[in-house]
């Protein structure tokens, strides 16, 4: 008997943002293993082409657009490259973001605040409103949200960053209730504690570090390609019956 392989993502065109380094990388290399065409989004045009000289010697298939998703015109502009040239999106992995402020709840600075805000929610609604059409006008598609377990448990001195994830988590329902009916999924991704640029204040502290271990049960940093096996179940026809889930990728944090 022939088993179908659900994790094939042949001919599937993929949106990757935060691409050009941890976990987004990692994503975009995973996807195209498995058959997609991956655009590779970051910010910088040269640092998404990096990435993507990468999986195209690998043997994958892939493209660089350079998007700031804080940006309203650049996603507009992202998605009027994307249509008219491929004329689809089947995949959109929502996994830029941005954490500038560590410190007191209290003392967080107006021009912080909008900042995290412009990037971690409107950014990822934006891309998910354009994306959610996209997919619907050839039968739906699969968004996955990259939140965070500080959407659920918030992070100590990262107090807008884990209001911002929340509201990760809370969009992701909201999308699937509503896009259900076009064929579109969403689900969203929780990293715990991983080995990125983006954590590195966190890990590369020993103080910090030590504090953040104790409550993993797996007692270790992730690194950025154990987040890729995730996202890739979410975005394929392996996860088909799956939308509005939050899947924790954590080392157990959450479970504590």
């Amino acid at each position: 008997m022939t088993t179908p392989d659900t994790f094939d993502l042949t001919g599937k065109i993929a949106i990757v943002t935060g691409a050009s380094r941890g976990i987004g990388a990692e994503i975009a290399r995973l996807l195209a293993a498995h058959g997609a065409h991956v655009i590779v989004s970051s910010r910088k045009q040269a640092d998404c082409q990096a990435v993507v000289d990468g999986i195209v010697a690998d043997g994958g298939s892939a493209e660089a657009m350079a998007c700031h998703i804080g940006e309203m015109e650049q996603i507009a502009s992202l998605y009027a490259q994307v249509e008219g040239k491929h004329g689809r999106l089947d995949i959109l992995i929502n996994n830029a973001a941005t954490n500038p402020y560590f410190g007191h709840i209290t003392d967080t600075e107006p021009s912080v605040f909008q900042k995290t805000v412009d990037v971690n929610i409107r950014g990822y609604f934006y891309m998910s409103t354009h994306g959610a059409r996209l997919m619907a006008k050839n039968g739906g598609g699969s968004i996955v949200n990259v939140a965070s377990v500080n959407g659920v448990v918030p992070g100590f001195q990262q107090g807008i960053y884990s209001i911002t994830k929340a509201a990760v988590i809370s969009m992701t329902k909201a999308f699937a209730v509503e896009c259900a009916e076009q064929g579109v999924r969403c689900n969203a991704l929780l990293p715990g504690l991983t080995d990125t640029k983006f954590a590195s204040v966190l890990v590369n502290t020993p103080a910090i570090l030590k504090q953040a271990l104790a409550h993993v049960p797996m007692r270790r940093v992730a690194q950025p390609s154990e987040m890729a096996g995730a996202a890739l179940y979410l975005a394929s026809d392996a996860a088909s019956y799956t939308t509005g889930a939050v899947l924790n990728v954590d080392g157990g944090y959450l479970s504590v």
